[in-house]
């Protein structure tokens, strides 16, 4: 094996992925001791208010902060065991997820929508995945979408799983009427228990507010947020765009399986164009998506010696957003 090959190897494996969660670790108790506050978001849901961060600044907060993240991480490590979307071995989508969420050090100081919303869309993917062409999935489908409708009372955010999640089950095979009714009963359920409980009242619905991304122009330059989450969003497409030939190719379930994840990229990447005020909580799961294209790009090309320069461009990259981050904050 040439020098090369090992380098490639060593981007696939495990010693990798475990660097890239050591840096997410230090970069977020770094951002911490720095006092960088928590990026500024909207904070409405349908009835409840949901900031910046669920709690304030702090070591706690940072700490489970981080641990979601992890989790999101092992979940997809997971995912990929059981339904190999990514085919071959390869722990690189996690080591690049773990870096895409450092190279915003701001929504690593305290537990935020962002990250929930992250979490949330990664463990919905396994029932997701399970239910391929399941004429009986209606079970799965009630819950994703209940749960989706839970979160946006508390952040209008968790309303892109809703797009995403629908296209999902359409390209699995699954949406019959059953199916449908399932998807209706899901996104009424968690309204009529706030609602009958007396948790809340009709009074109290806060309809979203839109700051569509025409709403910068002759405004102020984009601040590093921003610029990242572009940078963030050209990647995953164009990364999508060369990797969707080859995996055509594949077997049918694995090509849906992918599909998935090309379908929630480009519905993050509208959602922030549609909310830019909220693009601090679209950008961990963008960055969840593009990490899986980031290994799919690296895998597909075995037999391109220097592929790991891409992937060295990279890690530079993030390590320079996570510092200008630090010295600029948003």
């Amino acid at each position: 094996m040439t020098g090369s090959e090992h380098i490639n190897e060593y981007f696939n494996g495990r010693a990798f992925m475990v660097l890239s969660a050591v840096m997410l670790v230090v970069t977020a108790a770094l951002a911490l001791s720095m006092g960088c506050p928590p990026p500024s978001v909207g904070e409405n849901g349908a009835f409840f208010s949901f900031g910046g961060s669920l709690f304030e600044p702090s070591t706690l907060s940072a700490s489970v902060n981080v641990l979601c993240l992890l989790a999101t991480g092992g979940i997809m490590l997971a995912l990929n065991k059981v339904f190999t979307y990514v085919r071959s071995m390869t722990h690189l989508f996690v080591s690049a997820f773990f870096l895409l969420q450092m190279a915003n050090p701001q929504a690593l100081v305290a537990l935020n929508p962002g990250t929930l919303l992250c979490l949330v869309a990664a463990i919905a993917t396994l029932p997701l995945f399970a239910s391929f062409q399941d004429g009986h999935a209606q079970r799965s489908i009630f819950l994703i979408f209940a749960l989706a409708a839970a979160g946006s009372m508390f952040h209008y955010g968790f309303l892109v799983l809703m797009p995403a999640f629908f296209l999902g089950f359409l390209n699995m095979g699954v949406l019959n009427l059953k199916g449908l009714l399932a998807i209706l009963f899901g996104l009424v359920t968690p309204f009529w228990i706030v609602l009958g409980l007396g948790i809340a009242t009709p009074a109290d619905f806060v309809a979203p507010a839109i700051s569509g991304v025409w709403q910068l122009a002759g405004g102020i330059w984009p601040n590093v947020l921003l610029i990242v989450a572009a940078v963030t969003a050209l990647l995953g497409i164009v990364l999508a765009v060369m990797n969707l030939p080859t995996i055509m190719n594949y077997r049918m379930q694995t090509r849906v399986y992918n599909a998935f994840f090309v379908i929630t990229l480009a519905m993050s990447v509208i959602a922030m164009c549609l909310d830019c005020r909220d693009v601090a909580v679209f950008l961990p799961l963008l960055g969840l998506m593009v990490s899986v294209q980031v290994a799919q790009a690296h895998t597909l090309r075995t037999s391109r010696r220097y592929r790991y320069v891409f992937l060295l461009l990279f890690i530079a990259a993030c390590i320079a957003s996570a510092a200008a981050n630090l010295m600029i904050p948003s």
